[in-house]
């Protein structure tokens, strides 16, 4: 998944290009000091200097913007040209950022094919005199921008937003812009045949700029994100968390009628004891309610009853995390109490122990199985503690995902431990226990029942596995469930969930796509990728013949390349369980956001979602006209679908970009006005028309995607955009659409999570995010 900084963290209001009077000054004030500190006692800069102070990754912008700010031609700026220079792009009309734009793009080429030095000439544009020396690198070109410029401004446009394309494409892109800005096929694109190409994009020259938010202001300086306000209990956030916050509300109150029920009845013994007392009671219905939350098959039983509506069953993971934070919590209160009840008792003549005897052995009798509650005490507050930090995101997320494994498993000696330490704990234990090891034994059971086989394998970019199991006759899911995986060749004892990639339909495999994030999944990807895996040497060719005439492979592969490979690896799953997504198909307008790896529940569940809506279409014998019944049925629900995958790099694409082809191409049979289904894709890396870097990249990108009718950088129809989405715009149309009751599935980084919320909080959407 995601993290901040990642797709869809929001940017800094201050970040976002255009800044406000007050901002202006305090920015403007903020670059002079910056400037100084560079600059030292002569109070200039160089060109190596600036390159630094930009922080951008591709040397022409910085050489590009040296040149036209040293306006004196001195291969040095002053705290005075720059000043002037910012102020005037910042404060400047379109037209004068239009001027500096041109001036970018008009270089001198030289005959090896590098921009070089050149006269100034044609359109002027500068604080001071407006021409710049031919001795400043990148000096000014002639006036015009002909092919073999523009082309050598847009490669360093897709080096910039980190895009790499074949040299045939950048060739038709740059062809793509440049004809279409030539108007008059001279063969060279003035000042005013570029300013009227820009009019067919529509708020560009409004929009251009070169802030600091864009380019001079290093990640490090820039403004963090103020922090959140409380939310409000207005009627759209209670209408889309009211099971959440009724089921704390009934949680909260049981905890106060437990505590005060044990302490009434302690009374007499002194306030520590009913403390101690009361948080105790409390503890025996945390420690063995604490299971239930994790009873994966019951949960996803009762997903498919009424209970669902009612119950938070979405949230079981962050109130089984509550629960643990509370047992922390209460475990220690209770202890504090525990002790100073002890020291009391040791300063008491009546008492013929020391304090330490009372603490930690057990011959004061203690405890209702020989005297041992106070040494289970204090094993059981080790333990949960060492349970506690274990499970802190910072070891989970950081490729120790063992740690928390192992040290979580602590709970069997932990209710061990408590059924000698409390007296009743075996009575609040007694059922949960039972379905908790009842469910155990039969996963245990189905998924050792027979071994399965890995028979496929594809190395995807940014190290993702996609693996190709095999699957058995009796695995039912539904689209976007889970499993549990386990992999005896990778570590024996180890299961890891993944969400099922493959749609439901697909009847012989199971998709999993896999990301590289911890030991586990590190060791798997390397271990196809180092060699030839275990299973797939020996006949290989054979075995792949095998297959291949055996599966029905038509959906099987959606990669190949070198790092495809055929095997025969065992493996063991667990599962499936349920997911939130499981609500799509009772959706009437399903808005679906993936960031990055958080595509894969999605992948499976728009390839049933097609299928589906295939079921019910018609075609006419006569005139082969189609058409979809309207009439809902009660396996889907559905009038539309939006999909919105952001990812931070091109090469993220290519995960699902097959499977988005084939949907894209299944829609295109479509006669009925409006789409069933809409792809949305988002590039962040890939700067905005509203940079000054990017926007003639941006412009031919546009261009020759209307003349292909398909995408450049992902192939699709469907045109990527640049940067983070505007999600209010995005909500905005989404609910002008009138399509039925819109409902948001996400899965991805929790940032995005929060902001998304707040959006479906406006808009009164309802809100679900992936969890397991």
């Amino acid at each position: 998944m995601s993290v901040p900084g990642d797709p869809a963290y929001p940017e800094p209001e201050s970040c976002r290009g255009t800044m406000s009077t007050e901002e202006d000054v305090k920015w403007l004030q903020w670059v002079t000091h910056q400037f100084e500190t560079i600059a030292g006692e002569d109070r200039e800069i160089d060109l190596q200097h600036f390159k630094t102070a930009l922080n951008v990754k591709e040397s022409f912008f910085a050489e590009r913007f040296f040149t036209l700010f040293d306006s004196d031609g001195s291969g040095t700026i002053t705290p005075q040209e720059l000043k002037e220079a910012l102020t005037l792009l910042i404060h400047g009309d379109p037209m004068d950022k239009l001027k500096f734009l041109f001036q970018v793009y008009d270089v001198i080429i030289r005959s090896n094919g590098c921009a070089g030095q050149g006269e100034s000439a044609g359109t002027e544009w500068g604080p001071g005199t407006g021409r710049h020396s031919a001795s400043s690198p990148l000096g000014t070109g002639s006036g015009s921008i002909d092919p073999d410029e523009l082309r050598t401004v847009l490669q360093s446009c897709l080096r910039e937003s980190s895009i790499s394309l074949p040299e045939e494409k950048l060739d038709q892109l740059t062809l793509a812009l440049f004809e279409s800005a030539d108007k008059d096929c001279s063969g060279a694109i003035t000042f005013e045949e570029l300013r009227d190409e820009l009019q067919h994009f529509p708020g560009v020259i409004e929009n251009l700029t070169i802030s600091a938010a864009h380019w001079l202001t290093a990640p490090t300086a820039r403004p963090r994100p103020r922090p959140r306000r409380p939310r409000r209990l207005t009627s759209a956030y209670w209408r889309n968390h009211r099971s959440q916050l009724l089921c704390l509300a009934a949680y909260a109150g049981l905890h106060v009628l437990l505590f005060a029920l044990a302490a009434s009845a302690h009374r007499a013994l002194g306030a520590s004891v009913m403390v101690a007392k009361g948080c105790g009671q409390c503890l025996n219905f945390d420690c063995s309610f604490i299971a239930v939350l994790m009873l994966r098959r019951c949960l996803t039983w009762l997903r498919a009853t009424w209970l669902a509506q009612v119950l938070p069953l979405d949230q079981n993971v962050q109130f089984h995390q509550l629960m643990g934070y509370v047992a922390v919590g209460l475990s220690l209160v209770h202890t504090v109490a525990h002790v100073v009840n002890f020291a009391l008792q040791a300063q008491s003549d009546a008492s013929p122990f020391r304090f330490w005897e009372l603490l930690l052995t057990t011959r004061p009798g203690i405890g209702w199985v020989h005297g041992s509650a106070s040494p289970t005490g204090v094993a059981l507050l080790l333990l949960l503690l060492l349970m506690f930090f274990c499970s802190s995101s910072c070891v989970r997320r950081s490729g120790h995902f063992e740690v928390f494994y192992w040290t979580h498993l602590s709970y069997l000696p932990m209710w061990l431990l408590l059924i000698l330490h409390g007296p009743n704990f075996w009575k609040w234990l007694l059922v949960p226990g039972i379905l908790f090891f009842l469910e155990k034994a039969i996963g245990l059971v189905v998924s050792h029942m027979a071994a399965l086989c890995i028979v496929e394998v594809n190395l995807l970019p940014s190290k993702v596995t996609h693996l190709v199991i095999k699957r058995p006759p009796l695995f039912h899911y539904r689209p976007g469930d889970y499993l549990y995986l386990n992999i005896p060749t990778i570590a024996r004892y180890e299961w890891h969930p993944f969400t099922i990639s493959s749609a439901p339909e697909q009847k012989d495999i199971i998709w999993l796509h896999i990301r590289s994030q911890g030991q586990w999944t590190n060791r798997l990807y390397e271990s196809f990728k180092a060699s030839d895996p275990e299973g797939c040497g020996p006949k290989r060719l054979s075995r792949t013949l095998r297959m291949r005439r055996n599966q029905r492979r038509a959906q099987v592969s959606e990669m190949s390349s070198e790092n495809h490979q055929f095997c025969n690896i065992k493996c063991y799953i667990d599962g499936p369980y349920g997911t939130p997504t499981r609500r799509i198909f009772a959706s009437e307008h399903a808005v679906l956001i993936g960031a990055g790896i958080g595509i894969t529940p999605f992948a499976s569940i728009l390839q049933s979602i097609m299928h589906r809506h295939q079921k019910r279409k018609h075609v006419c014998p006569s005139c082969q006209h189609s058409w979809v019944d309207g009439v809902q049925d009660e396996d889907m629900k559905l009038h539309k679908v939006d999909f919105i995958w952001i990812n931070r790099d091109q090469r993220s694409f290519e995960w699902f970009v097959s499977l988005l082809t084939k949907l894209e191409m299944a829609q295109a049979e479509e006669t009925q006005e409006g789409c069933f289904l809409e792809l949305h894709m988002y590039m962040t890396s890939a700067l905005g028309k509203n940079d000054m870097k990017a926007i003639g990249l941006q412009m031919a990108l546009d261009l020759l995607a209307k003349k292909e009718k398909k995408d450049s950088i992902t192939g699709l129809q469907t045109r990527t955009q640049p940067g983070r989405p505007d999600w209010s715009k995005v909500f905005q149309k989404v609910a002008a659409e009138r399509k039925g009751k819109v409902q948001v599935f996400f899965c991805g980084s929790p940032a995005l999570a929060k902001v998304l919320k707040g959006h479906c909080d406006q808009f009164s959407f309802r809100f679900f995010q992936e969890n397991f």
